[in-house]
């Protein structure tokens, strides 16, 4: 089902559907404020699987998770880096996606993680509010591997299809670029992708930040 959640009315009804699917471990389709993703309740690990499954992704690589609140944040890890709250505080909501070591208390079953998790709270108040009934959700690019990323529901729906139970069309992404990715799990913060935002604007934050893979 789809949504066109820039009409009030139809927003209101696609946010409820999607939350009611994604607490019942179904695909949710939703924007961000880089391209299109595709969701599932993070703690529920046959959505998880039915997601790769609908991208054709491999079950073994963990999705990055999508929160809704800063503060979540605070509640999926054991210890949280100084740079880590630092760049949080300044960049989120936005497109930056912070790398951290996930606490080992957390009943999930993402993948292959070695411990840490990519986390990312995305600035549209669309996911924001699916993400804030959720909670913290395990999304990736709504497309099939190998093809285009949506910029629209539309073209995640021409993908994706049946797999997929609420589609929420909110109209063009606005900026397609990847999000920048910050490592912060080892000894100085370190860039291994760099996005929307520029490094420039993350040195201000953290000054002794790095770029490239260790």
């Amino acid at each position: 089902m789809l949504y066109d959640c820039t009409a009030i009315a139809d927003r209101d009804r696609g946010v409820a559907a999607a939350v009611e699917a994604a607490k019942s471990g179904e695909l949710v389709v939703m924007p961000t404020d880089t391209v299109y993703g595709v969701g599932a309740d993070a703690f529920t690990a046959h959505a998880i699987t039915q997601l790769h499954h609908a991208r054709g992704s491999d079950r073994r690589v963990p999705p990055p998770v999508l929160v809704g609140s800063r503060h979540t944040l605070d509640g999926l890890v054991y210890s949280l880096p100084r740079a880590a709250r630092d760049l949080a505080d300044a960049f989120w909501p936005g497109a930056l996606t912070i790398i951290v070591e996930h606490s080992p208390s957390l009943q999930w079953d993402l993948g292959d993680t070695g411990g840490v998790i990519a986390v990312r709270m995305p600035l549209h108040p669309v996911a924001l509010e699916v993400l804030r009934e959720v909670g913290p959700m395990a999304v990736t690019t709504a497309n099939k591997v190998g093809s285009p990323s949506p910029l629209t529901a539309e073209e995640a729906r021409e993908q994706l299809e049946y797999s997929v139970r609420v589609y929420l069309e909110a109209g063009p992404a606005v900026d397609p670029w990847p999000s920048t990715v910050v490592d912060v799990t080892g000894d100085v913060p370190r860039v291994l992708r760099t996005g929307s935002i520029p490094v420039e604007k993350l040195r201000d934050v953290v000054p002794d930040i790095v770029e490239g893979q260790a």
